[in-house]
């Protein structure tokens, strides 16, 4: 039992993570205290009345003081009143840590951590699957879902955990039975300004102490750096690896036999069927019964805004795949998209620092393409193929354009390669606007 009474907790951030940490430090009986720089902090009406708080601002005397600062991930670890308290001597962790430190404890308990710039909630929710389909009891949650700490409350027998870059720069105890990076591509930017490098070397913290490391065998950068992890590692990828598919791409393949037909399984499109392989991979690593997982996979109808077909009137298909939020996952996109008319793809938002440039190679290989640009980036995003782009204010006046010229084998493609929030409250509003506009005008 980790013992925290007569400590100084201060937890920074509220909403559903920083309410985890303090009903956390309540069981343990220990009162912290909780900063959160916003004046309506989500989750304040919620607060146990015990529990003194400041908002607004970053209380530095009381980060100054802490024995133990409890940082959200949303908070970047270079804000200077972190950094100055760090230089005090204060040690700072995220949820994650305190989860990991608690299920250290308990001998049998398994952990899959996977994170990954495109992919991981797909994936993290298909591994959950699998495993309550097996028999086993399972916690599903982290970066997605549930709060970490909450699913101490229940007695898992496996916790599969998403878990983001911000998460795992403040985790130092993970030590999973099965850990991936699904792949890497330019994200957060903004909050990285050493570039890609920094961003991946958050990533690789997932790998340290894990029993397996999956990694994308077409993806160098999910390749651990530390040669002592490199012999635990198990590979996934399109053609090769212990985990691909066959040249056809019909079949899902491990160890040279083929296990299950792509057409069997409810995910569609190349990308999916590698969320598919990285799976099967983890949870082989975790002792799940094969025929159990092939089972479950068959079932698996995959989560909403995530290339999900909508609507389909006239020959004419309309895929919301809302949550691509960042480059990479638009590349996904367009690698796995069957178009044998034009494809209309709409692109736009807050592309949070991002090189666009990847896009062009995959832009350039359609042959009937149509581009409406929207949103803050608007401008830099039709950089890319001026020439077959046009370009609105809102994603609404995109399909209103769009509606007026489809024909049958078309494929209208939300897929915008940015973050929501310059219109939209977040990726799901901005997914369900789509599918409401093209149920009503396509």
């Amino acid at each position: 039992m980790i013992n925290y009474r007569g400590k100084n907790i201060v937890i920074v951030g509220l909403g559903i993570t920083g309410l985890s940490c303090v009903n956390y430090f309540l069981t343990k009986n220990v009162i912290p205290k909780v900063i959160d720089t916003r004046v309506k902090p989500d989750g304040l009406d919620l607060l146990d009345c015990r529990v003194p708080y400041h908002i607004g601002s970053l209380k530095l005397d009381w980060l100054l003081s802490a024995d133990l600062i409890v940082a959200s991930p949303g908070i970047a670890l270079s804000t200077p009143e972190l950094v100055e308290a760090q230089q005090h001597g204060v040690e700072i962790v995220g949820d994650i840590e305190l989860f990991c430190r608690e299920v250290n404890q308990h001998s049998g308990k398994k952990i899959a951590a996977i994170t990954g710039s495109n992919g991981k909630t797909t994936v993290t929710t298909l591994v959950g699957e699998i495993v309550k389909a097996s028999g086993a009891k399972v916690g599903v949650g982290g970066n997605i879902g549930q709060a970490a700490l909450s699913l101490l409350d229940e007695d898992c027998d496996v916790f599969v955990l998403e878990l983001s870059s911000f998460q795992l720069e403040t985790t130092f105890s993970l030590r999973a039975t099965a850990a991936t990076i699904l792949n890497v591509s330019e994200d957060h930017m903004d909050r990285y300004p050493d570039g890609i490098k920094q961003y991946t070397a958050a990533k690789q913290r997932i790998y340290t102490n894990a029993k397996h490391c999956i990694i994308n065998y077409d993806d160098q950068l999910t390749y651990p750096i530390d040669p002592s992890e490199q012999s635990k590692c198990i590979e996934f990828g399109v053609a090769n690896g212990q985990y691909h598919l066959d040249d056809l791409q019909q079949h899902l393949v491990i160890n040279d036999v083929a296990v299950l037909e792509t057409q069997q399984a409810q995910l569609i499109g190349l990308h999916n069927y590698l969320n598919i392989l990285a799976a099967l991979a983890i949870t082989d690593a975790l002792d799940i019964a094969r025929e159990s997982s092939l089972a479950a996979i068959k079932h698996f109808q995959g989560l909403s805004h995530r290339f999900e077909l909508v609507f389909e009137n006239k020959g004419v298909k309309w895929i919301n795949d809302s949550k691509a939020t960042n480059v990479g996952s638009t590349e996904a996109a367009l690698n796995s998209i069957v178009c044998q008319g034009t494809l209309y793809l709409l692109l736009g938002g807050d592309g949070k620092s991002a090189d666009f440039s990847p896009l062009l190679p995959h832009l350039l290989r359609q042959k009937q393409l149509e581009i409406y640009c929207f949103g803050r980036d608007k401008d830099l995003l039709a950089r890319l193929r001026p020439t077959v782009t046009t370009k609105v204010n809102t994603m609404q006046e995109a399909i209103c354009a769009i509606a007026q010229k489809t024909q049958a084998n078309d494929v209208v493609l939300l897929s915008p390669a940015c973050a929501s929030l310059d219109q939209f409250k977040n990726y799901i509003e901005r997914g369900n606007s789509f599918a409401a506009l093209a149920k009503e005008l396509g």
